[in-house]
């Protein structure tokens, strides 16, 4: 019986078809609505996580801040190594100090920035090389002119396809020899490009560049098994300590957990997504009403069919089910518009953002069977309005 119920339903939405597609217009903008919104909102999280994951894994980013007494006082290598040495929990603790520069090759030349590290600041923050080798322990202590390139100084000196490795290339004034390339990175924090950047020893850098021996921010890199709050608050003790900060004076430094940051930034993403996607759900809510009106006039158009019906046997169930089916098929291939819709939506809006597209099955099934929903809640009164006709006075309507 179901079967036939379902082609009577099909057959009757085909005879109307532009009144079926305008009825179901609601549902469908619903529906693309609250998917394109939850799908861009996990692209811009997913988005939010890579940055924060390029400053790395259990990291504190710690740098100083201008605070009333005057400008900020740079670290130096001693305030790293009292870190390093000092709080429990604490794997490594690299400083890092940085400069504008020109790069020359080839006759070409390209503006980037010349940072200086070791290889403990790389594994703190997770930064991998495409090819060749990080830094030697002879090359970190004598500070020798050896370079990293990223991907974007490459690709603007550097001859395609051919690799850069062991090539000569001049930053300023300074020559040095190309010993590794860096994997893409993308934009890191405060919209640095972290792929045009030329990464040398530390101890070079110092000398050749910035001319002093002071760090211009370092990177705490800590065990998760300890309570990231007693590290920091250790951090904070240990620093106001070395730098002589008086009790009631403020910090003149920062301290940023990455951890924190994620953590942070994906609830707010994902309560943002949550408001937007409830509101979208709204036209789910206009769509069903127009579910129910459009289902109250075909009752009324029909009148004398569904006397006909009653008047040869059929039970005022079958005729509530053949209502009933018909506004759940509305709303469930309205919901299945809504969805191709919202891939094509989604796909297109996060290419034009430049997040990435990432595909939620559960949402897509849960705003299918949502709209389903719909069509029984609004497709009930009419379905049982029809169902309760009485047969005579059905067959003498006109």
């Amino acid at each position: 019986m179901f079967g036939a119920t379902l082609l009577l339903s099909l057959r009757e939405i085909r005879r109307h078809l532009m009144r079926s597609f305008l009825t179901t217009l609601g549902i469908i903008i619903g529906v693309a609505a609250v998917i394109t919104m939850v799908t861009l909102g996990n692209g811009v999280t997913a988005s939010v996580k890579e940055d924060i994951s390029s400053l790395g894994a259990n990291v504190y980013i710690i740098f100083p801040v201008r605070t009333e007494r005057g400008s900020p006082r740079p670290f130096d290598e001693a305030d790293v190594n009292a870190v390093a040495n000092q709080i429990a929990g604490v794997e490594a603790a690299a400083g890092s100090a940085s400069a504008a520069a020109t790069a020359f090759h080839n006759g070409q030349n390209w503006s980037t920035s010349v940072n200086g590290v070791n290889n403990e600041f790389l594994r703190a923050q997770s930064i991998d090389l495409a090819e060749g080798r990080s830094f030697t322990a002879a090359e970190e202590t004598a500070g020798q002119n050896v370079c990293i390139l990223g991907p974007k100084v490459r690709e603007a000196i550097f001859v395609p396809d051919v690799s850069p490795l062991g090539e000569e290339m001049r930053l300023d004034s300074v020559s040095c020899t190309v010993i590794g390339v860096l994997e893409e990175r993308g934009q890191g924090g405060g919209g640095r490009d972290e792929d045009n950047v030329v990464m040398m020893p530390l101890k070079t850098v110092q000398r050749r560049f910035t001319g002093d021996d002071t760090i211009q921010f370092f990177v705490v890199k800590y065990d998760a098994a300890y309570s990231s709050a007693s590290i920091q608050t250790g951090l904070i003790d240990l620093l106001r300590e070395r730098r002589l900060l008086q009790e009631g004076q403020e910090n003149d430094f920062n301290i940023i957990d990455t951890a924190q940051v994620n953590q942070a930034l994906g609830t707010a993403i994902g309560a943002l997504t949550g408001m937007v996607a409830a509101i979208a759900a709204i036209s789910l809510l206009v769509g069903g009403i127009g579910i129910m009106n459009i289902m109250l006039v075909s009752v009324t158009e029909r009148t004398r069919e569904i006397g006909i019906r009653l008047a040869i046997g059929a039970l005022a169930k079958e005729v509530q089910l053949q209502f009933l089916t018909e506004a759940v098929v509305l709303c469930c291939l309205g919901g299945l518009v809504g969805i191709v819709l919202a891939f094509g939506l989604s796909f297109g809006l996060a290419a034009a953002v430049g997040v990435p597209f990432v595909f939620d099955p559960m949402i897509n099934i849960l705003s299918f069977i949502f709209s389903a929903a719909m069509g029984i809640i609004f497709g009930y009164y009419p379905a049982r309005r029809a169902s309760k006709l009485d047969p005579i006075d059905a067959l003498r309507h006109e």
